[in-house]
This record gives structure tokens, C-alpha cells and sequence, in this order.
């Protein structure tokens, strides 16, 4: 797949909230996630795709109801691309959240090598 169809469909996927199949079917296995910040039981830095997905379950195991999910268009470069995350959702502890987040990824060998997360 080319960068410009991997940005496609990872959009298209996490548009429906399927970030799981979106992991297992573009990710490497030796894919690094890393995140704005470390906290709330996350790592800074996660390495390897089965540690992805066990921290996407993680999530969603916060999760008590999600009021919105919105995926922007894609923006792509050659090996490269970012799309803008929005998420208001309401955890099991009761904290609301409303975040956006730039979501980055890097492309090799036709997978995402890594995706890198900025509030």
C-alpha cells in the first residue's frame, strides 16, 4: 500500500472507532506508539504492535461512553502523514474529557513504523 492509501484507510477505520483492526492491519509489528505524555497508567513510549493493541484495550477498558470521535483528513507526504484526532469522551472514574490531538505517522515497507501523538 502507498502512504497516501495507508492515511485512507487508517482514517476511514478510526472514523468508525475500529482502532484495533486499524493497528492489526496497517501497523508493523515492530510499530513504537508514543504519547503527548506519560500518565494514567500509559507509558511515554509503547514498542511492538502486540503492546499497541494491549494499550488500546487498556482505553477502552477506561472508556464509560464516548460523545464524539471526528478524524480529519489526512494530510500526506511521501513517508509521512497527520491527521487531527477530536474525543469527548467520559471515563469509568467519571473525569470528562475533550481532547484533540495531532496524530503523526511514519510509513515504511508499506506499514506504519510509527505513530507519535501531540495535544
Amino acid at each position: 500500500m502507498t502512504t497516501n492509501q495507508i492515511a485512507n484507510r487508517l482514517v476511514e477505520l478510526c472514523r468508525k472507532g475500529e482502532f484495533e483492526t486499524a493497528q492489526k492491519e496497517l501497523f508493523a509489528e515492530n510499530a513504537m506508539s508514543i504519547e503527548a505524555q506519560a500518565g494514567g497508567g500509559f507509558e511515554k513510549e509503547t514498542k511492538g504492535l502486540k503492546a499497541i493493541i494491549e494499550k488500546g484495550k487498556q482505553w477502552n477498558n477506561m472508556v464509560e461512553s464516548m460523545k464524539k470521535l471526528e478524524v480529519s483528513e489526512p494530510m500526506v507526504a511521501s513517508n509521512s502523514f497527520a491527521c487531527t484526532m477530536h474525543m469527548d469522551v467520559t471515563m469509568k472514574n467519571k473525569d470528562h474529557m475533550d481532547m484533540t490531538e495531532l496524530c503523526t505517522y511514519e510509513v515504511k515497507n508499506g506499514k506504519i513504523v510509527s505513530e507519535h501523538f501531540f495535544n
